[in-house]
């Protein structure tokens, strides 16, 4: 049986952070996550399983007072709910995972959980369903990819990626003067229902894109139509994976974030990625458009809702 102990320190959090959690996508770096726990300041509240001198589990767990319970480290909440995904609760057994979350307060949610996370774990539902591009599975060649669409779908789909070509479609990169407007359009369009309408939440995403650039792991995407700004992305690479991370169109532009999706897609092809995450909600084109869906998985006692009523369409390409 395993000795829990809670950790609050964020020095020692750190520590056993990176010692458990071994790094699968973006949102596995500490660095990325303190990003967004600088500007929300959530007491850190870590559940750490030890066996001796040893770790072998942990909850990393915060306290999210204005909404009154404990969430997934760091408690970037937006409409009552938290935000990053794949969360994880790394442990050496299912036993120990159990033996965490029994210790747990009444008063947690969790959202966004990988599957291994709720192995044995009784109460856990499905959160939302993320989506995920494989180039391998298509031998990295968009041709191979468009044979899974049928006959009227491939030709639907190419008179419309040839009028936005005839439009003089182009694409440009890493365009950090691109972002503001990015936050800006996202803001007009969708008001008080954007992420960026909090300014903690605007602040520590500007934070990660700066940490993403210096580390060389950020990719902007922007799609120029008649000379115009139409659209822009914001990415993460790393490893072979490519996380496309939130986005702004030009409602003017009706249709150009599937261009623009297409193009990551040709782009991870033409790259041999392993992967490209689009993340959490469907929006009326990503099973269309045959990726991979991922559920994640909700788990706790707080009676958030964890229905998928409050979709990510005000921040990523739809």
């Amino acid at each position: 049986m395993s000795e829990i102990r809670c950790c609050s320190d964020t020095k020692e959090c750190r520590q056993v952070w990176e010692r458990l959690i071994r790094p699968r996508c973006v949102f596995d770096s500490w660095d990325v996550r303190y990003c967004f726990h600088k500007h929300y300041q959530n007491p850190l509240n870590f559940l750490v399983a030890w066996r001796g001198p040893h770790p072998v589990g942990l909850l990393p767990l915060c306290w999210i007072d204005e909404y009154g319970y404990y969430g997934y480290f760091p408690g970037e909440t937006w409409s009552g709910k938290t935000w990053l995904e794949q969360n994880r609760i790394p442990a050496d057994s299912a036993r120990t995972r159990t033996e965490i979350l029994a210790y747990c307060a009444d008063e947690i949610h969790l959202r966004y959980l990988t599957v291994e996370s709720v192995k044995g774990v009784d109460g856990a539902v499905v959160d939302e369903t993320g989506y995920l591009f494989y180039p391998e599975e298509y031998d990295f060649s968009m041709e191979e990819y468009w044979q899974a669409f049928s006959g009227k779908s491939r030709k639907r789909l190419g008179l419309e990626l040839s009028r936005w070509a005839e439009a003089g479609l182009e694409y440009r990169f890493g365009g950090l003067a691109d972002v503001e407007w990015m936050f800006q359009t996202n803001l007009e369009s969708f008001g008080e229902r954007s992420y960026f309408h909090d300014q903690r939440f605007l602040q520590a995403f500007e934070d990660m894109i700066g940490l993403l650039d210096e580390r060389g792991r950020l990719r902007i995407t922007s799609a120029i139509v008649r000379g115009r700004l139409a659209a822009v992305d914001v990415g993460a690479v790393d490893e072979g994976r490519y996380t496309v991370l939130a986005g702004g169109t030009d409602p003017e532009f009706t249709g150009i974030a599937k261009a623009i999706n297409l193009h990551h897609m040709e782009w991870a092809c033409r790259c041999r990625l392993r992967e490209v995450d689009f993340l959490c909600g469907d929006f009326g084109w990503k099973e269309r458009f045959h990726l991979r869906p991922r559920p994640l998985y909700a788990w706790g006692n707080a009676g958030v809702c964890t229905a998928a009523d409050q979709r990510k369409a005000a921040n990523v390409s739809a």
